[in-house]
């Protein structure tokens, strides 16, 4: 067991990392050349006015009509990214070890605020995964990758829940914790979890059509 730790803490992170950076690089760069490859006047009609107004509408809660139009998923959205970045970014155990490794430290959330937090991923992997069997137009559009991609985003959550407040198995578990935030890391630039990355791009681009070409609003 303590073999497998020093494995999967050690030298799996740094692959982790490497995919991670990586992966992100390629993906950038073979889709910025795909673009091109379509639509050869895509970067011409760009425009960060447009594309940074279509940003800004798109990350302030509401501030869409499908937003208001949809408010308990837009809710359990903005509230599940808004928890699933804090609490692995501002939790004292992560920010203790990478003190320890680089001397470099920062802010942290109590560990009653990351628990809470936690929790609101968990509650909202299971709300997800509810809607996409009951809600007829998204169960059409769902595959199996999108039930695995839940999976991977809820395992280090479950697992670091489960690590810390030392329920049977918790040294396990502990090694699936550290075990399922690589693969999360490594899954993000290659499954659907990339939108994190492509984001303000997809956003900006058709910011940039709706503003400079169509003279419409895309919110």
């Amino acid at each position: 067991m303590h073999n497998i730790y020093n494995f999967v803490s050690g030298p799996l992170v740094w692959i982790a990392f490497i995919i991670f950076i990586g992966g992100s690089i390629y993906r950038l760069i073979s889709m910025g050349l795909l673009a091109r490859k379509k639509d050869y006047a895509i970067y011409e009609y760009y425009s960060p006015f447009y594309a940074f107004r279509s940003i800004l509408h798109w990350i302030i809660p509401f501030g869409s009509t499908n937003m208001r139009n949809n408010p308990i998923m837009t809710t359990v959205a903005f509230i599940f990214h808004i928890c699933l970045l804090f609490v692995p970014i501002f939790l004292f155990a992560h920010i203790i070890l990478i003190k320890e490794s680089w001397n470099i430290s920062w802010w942290f959330i109590s560990d009653n605020i990351a628990d809470i937090m936690t929790l609101v991923v968990i509650a909202s992997c299971i709300f997800f995964l509810i809607r996409r069997r009951i809600r007829n137009e998204v169960n059409f559009l769902t595959t199996t990758s999108d039930y695995v991609v839940l999976a991977i985003v809820a395992a280090p959550f479950i697992t670091g829940f489960w690590t810390y407040h030392q329920m049977p198995g918790h040294a396990f578990m502990g090694i699936l914790h550290i075990l399922s935030g690589e693969i999360m890391l490594a899954a993000i630039p290659f499954t659907k979890l990339s939108h994190m990355i492509f984001f303000p791009f997809t956003r900006g681009y058709i910011g940039s059509e709706f503003g400079s070409v169509r003279k419409a609003r895309d919110w």
